[in-house]
């Protein structure tokens, strides 16, 4: 298990520095630092543009930047905006306000995928199959805007009516000034009122998908011989489900997750604006729309990074599910 795992991380790392100069030569074929320059009127002096591009480094050969660049990655530093800010601490700030919605929502998602998929399997054919059959296609086909607004209109402010006061919300991740005027407890429960609606907007859509790949798999697995066997040899229906079906059959649901997670992250952009949080998928449109190459680069950066971390998390949970990939 060791060496499969030393090996795992280095493939992991050498798909990492690739990412980053794909990521790098993308954006700076997409992006012009000095287009607001030259959209001003009148537009600045030539001598402008020329003390400018020696101080952002444009006239540099591309590896110069990308090695340059990448040297301050190592470290955290992402450079600085158009505006002059520091990158890195704003990314790192709204990093943990998207990842409050992105890991609730992958736990909340798993959890009714395995809960779904096992009981569609178990009951093929019958109304609890046809049922969520039904309901996950529907999910898989409403788009993430559409359903996010209907959250918004009808289950938040149903809910706050029956229960007689506000306890979803619907805008940003956290009341304004609670951290100045609320204690620890008050905090924490209104980023749960805040994040619970977002989180449901995200995870259902993974959620629908993944129930489905659940119930294939577990399907495929009820039928093996070896699941014959064991219930030949006197072993439990529920016995053989949860001890030898399950954890086979959750080696396709690994995978789909650990591939999910960059559309878990593209489609908290969407959930973001809608909402109205300022995590990172606010800054990566905001930075767009500002022709600003760095927060983008970093915005990439850190989404490439989670999508391999996570591919290399569902590579060493086959090793745990099925120990014969170990020795592959």
């Amino acid at each position: 298990m060791f060496f499969f795992t030393i090996r795992r991380l280095l493939s992991s790392i050498l798909v990492l520095l690739a990412s980053s100069m794909l990521v790098f030569a993308l954006c700076v074929a997409s992006f012009d630092p000095l287009s607001a320059y030259r959209q001003r009127q009148p537009p600045p002096p030539p001598q402008f543009f020329e003390a400018l591009t020696e101080q952002l480094s444009l006239d540099q050969p591309f590896f110069v930047r990308y090695f340059t660049w990448l040297k301050g990655v190592v470290t955290l530093d992402f450079g600085v905006s158009n505006a002059g800010t520091p990158v890195g601490p704003v990314l790192i700030e709204r990093l943990g306000i998207t990842a409050r919605m992105v890991v609730a929502a992958i736990v909340l998602a798993i959890l009714l995928a395995i809960v779904v998929g096992v009981l569609t399997a178990v009951r093929q054919y019958k109304p609890e199959d046809y049922f969520f059959t039904f309901l996950t296609y529907v999910l898989i086909a409403l788009p993430t805007f559409w359903f996010a607004a209907l959250l918004k209109e009808f289950v938040a402010i149903q809910f706050n009516d029956l229960v007689g006061q506000r306890i979803l919300f619907t805008l940003g991740e956290q009341s304004p000034a609670i951290e100045l005027t609320g204690t620890g407890s008050e905090i924490f429960w209104d980023r749960v009122g805040h994040l619970v609606l977002p989180t449901i907007s995200l995870a259902m859509l993974s959620f629908a998908a993944w129930s489905r790949f659940q119930r294939a798999s577990l399907l495929d697995v009820l039928g093996s011989d070896y699941m014959r066997l064991a219930r030949a040899k006197g072993l439990p229906y529920r016995s053989a489900l949860l001890r030898h079906g399950l954890r086979n059959a959750l080696i396709p649901l690994t995978t789909v997750v650990a591939l999910g997670v960059g559309s878990l992250l593209g489609g908290a952009v969407i959930t973001e604006t809608v909402f109205v949080w300022h995590g990172m998928g606010e800054y990566l449109i905001m930075s767009i729309n500002r022709d600003d190459l760095n927060p983008v680069l970093g915005w990439m950066m850190v989404a490439a990074f989670f999508v391999i971390a996570f591919n290399l998390i569902a590579d060493l949970l086959y090793a745990v599910l099925d120990p014969r990939i170990r020795l592959s």
